[in-house]
């Protein structure tokens, strides 16, 4: 049986530094993904995160049974944004109006036949209201700088500044959705441990 791990043979984009700022070229990848509104603690956020998991989980036991291909389901990432920024800013009050896509890579090889058979197969098993939200898109970000943040979401501003301070050192100009990708279970991991890349895409 063929086993792949795109987290290793991905760990450039991955596993970064948590010192020192890389930077990236993020080539084209298939994702599964799901937009949404509101705060992380929203009702829309909690359907749309337990609609994401049982598709990526069916296509891998799919490909495994099917094919005799296995591979790791990658971690949860996010794309955020605001149409005014200063809803981030922690004294605003701002979180329900944070707009946010939640998607998980693909292999290559999974093809929107596959994603289709794998909804629908979820639908099947459970009645999950962010299963009729979910697409399968092909997503390219470019160039971004990025940096491996270890502790509670709420401690992430620092690391961030540091990005875009060093985006703006190169000459660079942000552009695209701040991007973030959990690579701990906030369920069983203490929050001072949790691994989080932050990445930025910018143009120069």
């Amino acid at each position: 049986m063929t086993k792949i791990d795109l987290r290793k043979e991905l760990a450039w984009l991955y596993k970064p530094s948590a010192k020192t700022i890389s930077l990236v070229d993020v080539p084209e990848m298939s994702f599964i993904m799901i937009d949404g509104q509101g705060a992380p603690e929203s009702e829309q956020y909690a359907q749309s995160i337990q609609a994401l998991y049982p598709v990526a989980y069916t296509l891998k036991f799919t490909k495994k049974m099917v094919e005799g291909t296995d591979f790791t389901v990658m971690a949860l990432e996010g794309l955020w944004w605001a149409d005014d920024v200063s809803a981030f800013d922690p004294n605003s009050g701002g979180r329900n109006a944070w707009k946010w896509t939640m998607m998980m890579m693909q292999p290559d090889f999974i093809t929107r036949d596959d994603f289709d058979a794998a909804v629908k197969s979820a639908r099947g098993k459970k009645d999950l209201p962010g299963l009729s939200k979910i697409r399968f898109e092909r997503f390219k970000e470019g160039k971004a700088a990025q940096l491996m943040h270890i502790g509670p979401y709420s401690a992430e501003g620092p690391k961030i500044v540091k990005i875009h301070d060093k985006i703006k050192e190169i000459g660079g100009k942000l552009t695209g959705k701040h991007h973030e990708i959990y690579l701990s279970d906030p369920r069983r991991t203490d929050p001072s441990k949790w691994k989080t890349v932050i990445r930025q895409p910018y143009t120069i």
